[in-house]
């Protein structure tokens, strides 16, 4: 056997032979990135695709496809309410809170001491100037004025006499049979009379005075407060309360201040004869009170707060307004007229989505200005009559396909169901008697019949929380029971002319009672046309409902009207035992005998 001989290899050549190798190496670890990264560079330009693709059974957007992984509502139309962008006059207003002032007050006290005989007015009337209020006993200021005047009589009758004494000493001086002292005497006692009767004459004005006070009046006009003081009270000016207190509310004031920075802008609008407008809103600012406009500014600005008080003025003709009272103020201070606005709840970030013709949106970045009411004055790239979505905005991307719906309708269908709900509810309160009498009257005399029952307290009654749901066996009897109480047989009819009972298709979660669909005929419209084939032969709508067996309509045909109700607000499970042990107790079949025949 032939000896192996190996050639010995050089170091050199064993280093070459392992550079070689990494070299390929790496080549082939570049080729697999370049190729792993152009196929995710494929897919991903693919996914936008594939996400904005109709849905279709099989397609990637469709149902289980891979747009659908990626977004919730991948490739799916979006359903959003809109807002119109439009130009108009945006009212530049300052925001602010202030309480209301009279225009005047006074409160009503008496000038002269006494007891109340009488009260003329009545609490929160309102009142003229000078009209009579109260009354004090005027007895005691009577027999004051009796006095002055009796000492006013007397002075004067002294001072005629004296008079004419002096006329007899003048005349005897100029025959020079008497002194010329006597005469001047005589003078100087005249015109002390003169005085007396003159002091006397203040003392009786002064009199009558005091006696005018015991008629209290009223200072001013305005609105009456609480009365403080009753009759037979002793009364006096030194009260602190007064007897009431008025104040002119018509017109009234409110003070509220604003932030110094207005002050330049408002000062300027007043120099040039503009009358700034000024509005009340109610604590919620939900209501507006009154209209008004800005009466004056306060001569100096408050350090401490840096503003400056406001007084404006309302005419307050229907008297809502009252002193004290808070309000909201809203001052405008300029109008910008022609602006472009949108929806308040349009804009997210300063960013709207604008909806474009083709049916999708995009995303316009704007500047935001100020705010008005529910309009907000925006600069951007939109034109008047553009649509803003205003709803459902969290659902939205760049280029997603939308579906404009009407926002109020939702709640215009909600409501409806409710109002035709409360409408059934009634019918189901009502006594046999009421019953009787809703069979006699007219289709409007009905409607405003059920209309006034269903505004009174406690409508919806435990009748109607014992309707129950479609599936139970006895859901049928207790509707029949229901119909062959009422005197219409088709008051209570669903719509499209199905019976409360729905197909055993349906989901057990569905109403027995659909409301009727808007043909101008509400639940209480009596009975159908004679073309509907569910009125013809005058059965009642219970007699004909699908699923219900005879033995429980023979049944329910023997029972009384007190029974039908009784059966009528019993519980489901109730309701069943009581129909199986009538019917067991009469020797017919049971109702699910008959329900599975």
């Amino acid at each position: 056997m032939p000896s192996l001989r190996f050639l010995p290899v050089s170091p050199r050549s064993l280093l070459r032979q392992q550079g070689r190798a990494l070299w390929w190496v790496v080549l082939l670890v570049l080729i697999a990135a370049a190729v792993g990264g152009g196929l995710w560079w494929k897919q991903r330009q693919a996914a936008p695709a594939q996400a904005d693709a109709p849905a279709g059974r099989g397609g990637p957007g469709g149902p289980g496809g891979r747009g659908a992984a990626r977004f919730s509502a991948g490739g799916q139309t979006q359903p959003v309410s809109v807002g119109v962008v439009r130009r108009q006059d945006v009212r530049v207003q300052v925001n602010a809170i202030g309480t209301m002032s009279a225009r005047a007050t006074a409160v009503v006290r008496a000038k002269v001491s006494g007891e109340l005989t009488s009260l003329r007015f009545k609490e929160g009337e309102e009142v003229k100037a000078g009209q009579l209020l109260a009354e004090i006993d005027p007895r005691s200021y009577q027999a004051s004025l009796g006095q002055v005047q009796g000492n006013l009589a007397r002075d004067q009758a002294l001072l005629k006499n004296a008079q004419l004494d002096l006329k007899r000493y003048q005349d005897l001086l100029a025959k020079d049979s008497i002194a010329s002292q006597q005469v001047d005497t005589q003078a100087a006692q005249v015109r002390q009379l003169e005085g007396t009767v003159a002091a006397d004459q203040a003392q009786v004005d002064a009199a009558r005075l005091q006696l005018s006070y015991t008629r209290i009046t009223a200072p001013i006009a305005g609105r009456l407060g609480l009365r403080q003081a009753d009759r037979g009270n002793v009364v006096g000016p030194s009260d602190a309360t007064g007897i009431v207190t008025i104040n002119l509310v018509r017109p009234i004031d409110a003070v509220f201040s604003v932030p110094e920075a207005h002050l330049a802008q408002i000062n300027q609008r007043l120099a040039q004869g503009a009358e700034l407008p000024v509005e009340l809103w109610d604590r919620e600012q939900k209501r507006r009170l009154a209209r008004g406009r800005l009466g004056a500014l306060d001569n100096a600005i408050d350090a401490t707060t840096g503003t400056i008080k406001v007084k404006a003025s309302f005419a307050n003709d229907d008297g809502t307004l009252f002193p004290n009272q808070f309000v909201n103020v809203r001052l405008q201070v300029n109008l910008l007229e022609n602006a472009l606005t949108v929806p308040g709840t349009a804009i997210q970030n300063n960013y709207v989505y604008l909806v474009q013709p083709d049916g999708t949106v995009t995303q316009r970045r704007i500047r935001v200005g100020v705010a008005d009411g529910d309009r907000v004055a925006v600069e951007g790239e939109l034109k008047d009559g553009d649509q803003v979505v205003v709803d459902g905005i969290d659902r939205l991307r760049e280029g997603a396909k939308v579906a404009v719906i009407d926002s109020g309708a939702a709640a215009r269908a909600d409501e409806a169901v409710q109002d035709g709900g409360a409408r059934r509810a009634a019918m189901r309160n009502l006594t046999q008697e009421e019953r009787d009498r809703l069979a006699k009257m007219t289709q409007e005399e009905r409607r405003a019949f059920l209309r006034s029952k269903r505004n009174q307290p406690g409508a919806a009654g435990p009748a109607g929380a014992a309707s129950g749901t479609v599936g139970s066996e006895a859901a049928a009897p207790a509707a029949a029971a229901s119909a062959a109480a009422a005197p219409s047989p088709a008051a209570s009819r669903p719509a499209g002319g199905r019976g409360a009972e729905g197909s055993r298709g349906a989901t057990e979660g569905a109403p027995r009672e659909m409301p009727r669909a808007s043909t101008g005929a509400g639940a209480e419209d009596g009975p159908r046309s004679e073309g509907n084939p569910r009125a013809e032969g005058g059965a009642p709508d219970g007699e004909r409902r699908p699923g219900m067996s005879p033995e429980v309509r023979a049944l329910l045909e023997k029972m009384s009207p007190e029974e039908r109700q009784k059966l009528q607000a019993m519980a489901p499970d109730e309701r069943r035992a009581f129909i199986r042990s009538k019917m067991q107790a009469a020797g017919m079949a049971a109702p699910g005998a008959a329900a599975s025949r």
